[in-house]
């Protein structure tokens, strides 16, 4: 493996995307970490603050090798799926990195999962284990799956650890394509499908994101849960970068800014809500050197970076693609465009038309994503998997345009589109626009049948405290609207409610706010009507 520092930030974005990618890759995820215990044994792996949990390099090797063995003696052999159902804590990364060590492949289950959901996740993964942590086991009771189940916390787990050996990891020859993870995504429509992750996958995202800036992120802050993919891959970064992961329980937008000037983080994902919390004396006392953002208005990124005094930069991912896109951090001119950047290295994109037709520069199409490291497809779905790959090619579902400069914009994805009256509504870009309103916390948009256009567009929204959802306000929508897009974008019916409906991965789950009701006309205001239905 190349040895660190990697890129350096005198180099150019095209320099340093050749250097990654004549890097050569550990062979595991595991190799990663021991190749890291080399030479920075005594150098801290993680920090998981809120339990006073830490670890360095050298510690974390022992424990995941001992780990190993406590899994081996539980039955887990090579191949075997392996359902794991932790909240952030060292536990968590300590079995992963256990699995990939036996060959074995995680499949990580939300903590938010219903017994229905983990049923479901269980069955449809085929896992023969289940690890869950034992404030979570309640769930248990109503769940019908049956695997060998471990009970993190447990008595018999601390007697099984007492007695588990680093000595006793099974030595196995683990192939940098070998799968590690069954990662569920939990897209707004049907049923969670597993993407399969190779330890390649995993190795590639964890050093692009690590080198693609020339920069060194001492500490890295993870604050969402580990069974989603981002933790997973911040962990691989700061590894590359003989870094430590420090890590928070769960995710708090009130907290977040005392959690980057306390713990003095170096690399974050920041989340949008925290610009929405109460100014703080500590808000730009943090020694950041980049802040990921992800589709935060456009109109909110300057004020983010002045008000917290770092470099919020745009980048696209998803489980299937891993890292897709970035912006450099010397773009300075794009702050603000709402541009997600450009291509990450090892990646090749193209935006096509709906023959497969690559569209001319400027166009809108979906974006098709192609280069090494990726989802090898779905589990146990041919047709999804054919349909995902087809042509050699990774589909999105995600509308794109790019510019001449190879800067990529995000327009929404492919089926959250509104047809009225002939023309094509995005409703990320409705719904960007109206979340910019001082008033407004959340706002997701929806389709209503309408003999005359085809069909309409309906707003739910989600009021911030101290707002009040009437005829007034309403009107007041409507006017901001008006003035940042064209007539034909501006919502027709507005319904206000408490909260967002959200599925696993805290997205908006817009397919329950359709089936709330037959006829969502009812009991929304009707701006043209200018009445209550």
């Amino acid at each position: 493996m190349t040895p660190v520092p990697l890129t350096r930030p005198d180099q150019t974005p095209d320099q340093r995307r050749a250097t990654i990618e004549a890097a050569e890759l550990p062979q595991s995820v595991p190799a990663l970490l021991d190749e890291a215990v080399r030479d920075s044994p005594d150098q801290m792996l993680w920090d998981f603050f809120e339990d006073g949990t830490q670890t360095t390099y050298a510690q974390g090797q022992h424990d995941s090798r001992r780990m190993a063995a406590l899994l081996a003696e539980l039955g887990v052999r090579q191949g075997d799926k392996v359902a794991v159902m932790l909240p952030n804590v060292c536990e968590m990364p300590l079995v992963w990195l256990a699995l990939g060590r036996l060959g074995a492949v995680m499949v990580p289950v939300n903590t938010r999962y219903s017994p229905r959901e983990l049923d479901y996740a269980v069955t449809n993964a085929n896992a023969k284990f289940l690890v869950i942590h034992q404030e979570l086991a309640e769930i248990l009771k109503a769940a019908t799956v049956t695997p060998t189940v471990a009970v993190v916390a447990s008595d018999d787990w601390a007697d099984r650890w007492q007695r588990a050996d680093a000595q006793d990891c099974p030595q196995v020859t683990v192939q940098c394509d070998d799968l590690l993870n069954i990662q569920y995504t939990s897209g707004t429509t049907g049923l969670p499908k597993g993407c399969l992750l190779s330890h390649r996958y995993w190795l590639t995202i964890g050093m692009v994101n690590a080198w693609r800036d020339g920069q060194r992120f001492g500490r890295v802050l993870a604050t969402t849960p580990f069974s989603y993919m981002d933790p997973q891959w911040l962990l691989l970064m700061a590894i590359y970068q003989r870094g430590t992961l420090v890590v928070g329980r769960k995710q708090s937008a009130s907290k977040f800014s005392h959690w980057l000037s306390a713990h003095r983080i170096n690399f974050c994902l920041f989340p949008e809500a925290a610009l929405k919390q109460p100014p703080a004396a500590h808000d730009a006392d943090n020694p950041v050197v980049r802040a990921n953002i992800y589709g935060v208005r456009a109109s909110a990124h300057r004020e983010i970076e002045e008000r917290y005094g770092l470099i919020a930069r745009e980048a696209f991912g998803m489980t299937e693609i891993g890292s897709g896109m970035y912006m450099p951090l010397e773009s300075d001119d794009m702050i603000g465009s709402g541009s997600c950047g450009i291509a990450s290295p090892f990646r090749e994109t193209k935006i096509v038309d709906d023959a497969g037709r690559e569209v001319p520069t400027g166009e809108i199409g979906e974006l098709l994503v192609r280069g090494p490291g990726m989802a090898a497809g779905y589990f146990d779905n041919p047709k999804a998997s054919a349909e995902l790959l087809a042509g050699g090619w990774l589909h999105t579902g995600d509308l794109f345009r790019k510019d001449a400069q190879g800067y990529h914009y995000i327009v929404g994805r492919k089926k959250d589109m509104i047809r009225r009256s002939g023309e094509n509504i995005a409703c990320r870009e409705v719904e960007g626009v109206l979340r910019d309103m001082e008033a407004i916390e959340e706002v997701a948009l929806i389709a209503v049948p309408d003999a005359l256009r085809g069909e309409e567009v309906k707003a739910f929204i989600s009021l911030q405290k101290g707002a009040t959802g009437d005829a007034a306000l309403v009107g007041q929508i409507v006017e901001y609207a008006g003035h940042r897009l064209a007539s034909f974008k501006v919502p027709r019916y507005f319904e206000f409610i408490e909260t967002m409906p959200r599925t696993t991965s805290f997205k908006v789950a817009k397919t329950e706010l359709a089936k709330a009701r037959d006829d969502h006309r009812i009991g929304a205001f009707d701006r043209v009507e200018h009445l209550w239905r």
